[in-house]
């Protein structure tokens, strides 16, 4: 006699969470203030976050959460490091002042395993995935956020210095949390029509 494996039960529907997922809006990160998370409050959105696809379970990413003080030091290290660029002076302040003025940032890095069978690009994806889940689980949990990248996110100095980010990593999102002010209008959302192709052969 062998044992059956046991069937499993037909998931059953959640009208709700589509609802959610049909109307989310994420948050433009200057619009974002206190209170913000603490460290209990956010523990749950980042295993929420990790919950993604992740071919071969490699966990080809890693958080780093920037309180206070460290989005202070980030935004002096834009500072320094775009005038020794010779970046655009506003836009160099403007990407400055959204670290200076952010109350709770994480970052989510992206940190490639190798594999024989998963591309990096496949890890990419995986670590774009967990930013997100993590844009949508604060913003289920009913906080705001906002998910930004730009030129730090791949500059290998921003990095080292700024996250302690080693040879091969980078930064797959910058996911500013916190509470909501004025609530940003509806955005043009895509033509359905033009978007999808349906193959029935």
């Amino acid at each position: 006699m062998t044992d059956t494996p046991p069937t499993a039960a037909p998931l059953a529907p959640r009208p709700e969470v589509l609802d959610f997922l049909l109307t989310r809006r994420s948050r433009p990160p200057k619009t974002l203030g206190l209170p913000v998370p603490d460290r209990a409050a956010l523990a749950p959105l980042l295993q929420a976050a990790a919950r993604v696809p992740d071919h071969g379970k490699l966990e080809p990413w890693r958080f780093v959460v920037l309180e206070r003080a460290a989005c202070l030091r980030l935004a002096a290290l834009t500072e320094e490091i775009g005038r020794a660029e010779g970046r655009d002076a506003d836009a160099l302040a403007k990407d400055a002042g959204g670290l200076a003025n952010a109350h709770l940032v994480v970052a989510v890095i992206l940190s490639p395993k190798p594999s024989p069978k998963i591309p990096d690009w496949e890890q990419e994806m995986s670590a774009a995935a967990v930013c997100l889940s993590l844009v949508n689980a604060a913003l289920a949990a009913g906080w705001g956020a906002g998910w930004l990248t730009g030129w730090r996110a791949r500059h290998a100095e921003f990095g080292a210095r700024g996250l302690g980010l080693g040879p091969g990593e980078s930064v797959a999102g910058f996911v500013h949390i916190g509470t909501e002010g004025n609530p940003p209008p509806e955005r043009p959302r895509p033509d359905m029509d033009a978007i999808v192709t349906w193959m029935a052969e």
